[in-house]
């Protein structure tokens, strides 16, 4: 190599070293210098949490935690005195949510993810905004009652999701033959169902509600057997940013305490919603008002 080569190589490495500290740098910027500096902040979404984050009939996402994020985004502009805010919207999927929170990609998650201790190695959550019990969706004609039922049975559950491990937890003392069938997200899981792929579907019963609602003969499916375990919903962000996460935490526990929480509540899960104007109808259960009245990101 000639010695003009060879300085041309080490100033061409030295840039790249500069590139990539740049590039780490502005990831773990804190997340409210970055929306200052751009005017701009990336939600993520699911597509199909019918009720917390979803799709409506033009496309936009829509729900539960929807809403609660743009109140978020309302604390956000006034703290950085911003005018306006442009936001960005990512799809996230229960594979891929943590990743893209940890890189950046996504700064807040308005999904239906469990705030679990486990996870908090890899990411923050804001105080849960629902609680619920993790059980079985199935076709009324199917026989199945509860777990012993599912001997040698086919169950869809989402990808990323615990339900398959919680449902093998609960059997230990059975050792039943299930197969795990798994579904890319909710929709998919519970279609496994309605086409006979799969002869249960396990999930937060919440979201499995809404699969039913939602679903052409709503009349031919129900949620049955025993709790798996109580599990809590939250919003997900970074875990390396306390200012973003008091943000995010004195907003929600502000909702909650001036009774804002509970009417989103009624407004997605005890009111028509789009695009069909259907009515989830879950009442407001004791865990979720026990959330609202003690606000909490502990996990479980």
């Amino acid at each position: 190599m000639t010695q003009i080569n060879y300085t041309v190589a080490r100033l061409a490495m030295a840039a790249a070293m500069v590139c990539a500290a740049a590039g780490a740098m502005a990831q773990s910027a804190p997340t409210l210098d970055k929306i200052k500096s751009t005017g701009a902040i990336t939600l993520g979404y699911r597509e199909s949490s019918f009720g917390f984050s979803y799709l409506d009939a033009n496309l936009k996402p829509v729900g539960y935690s929807m809403d609660i994020c743009y109140k978020i985004l309302d604390a956000v502009k006034a703290k950085l005195g911003l005018t306006d805010l442009k936001v960005g919207y990512q799809a996230v999927t229960s594979g891929n949510r943590i990743p893209l929170v940890q890189n950046g990609t996504v700064d807040l998650e308005c999904g239906s993810t469990t705030n679990l201790v486990e996870r908090q190695k890899l990411v923050a959550f804001s105080p849960d905004i629902f609680r619920y019990n993790v059980r079985m969706l199935v076709k009324k004609d199917s026989g199945i009652k509860g777990i012993a039922d599912l001997q040698g049975k086919a169950v869809a559950t989402t990808t990323g999701t615990t339900s398959f491990r919680l449902l093998r937890q609960a059997d230990k003392a059975s050792n039943l033959e299930i197969t795990n069938v798994p579904g890319k997200d909710h929709t998919d899981s519970f279609l496994l169902v309605q086409g006979g792929k799969a002869q249960a579907f396990v999930l937060d019963d919440i979201l499995l509600a809404g699969q039913i609602a939602n679903a052409r003969d709503p009349q031919n499916y129900e949620i049955v057997g025993e709790s798996l375990r109580t599990e809590n919903q939250a919003l997900m962000l970074r875990n390396d940013d306390p200012a973003f996460k008091k943000l995010v935490d004195d907003t929600v526990a502000g909702m909650m305490k001036s009774g804002e929480m509970e009417k989103l509540y009624n407004k997605w899960f005890m009111s028509p919603i789009a695009p069909k104007g259907i009515n989830i109808n879950y009442p407001l259960n004791a865990e979720t008002r026990d959330a609202f009245e003690h606000p909490t990101s502990k996990g479980i």
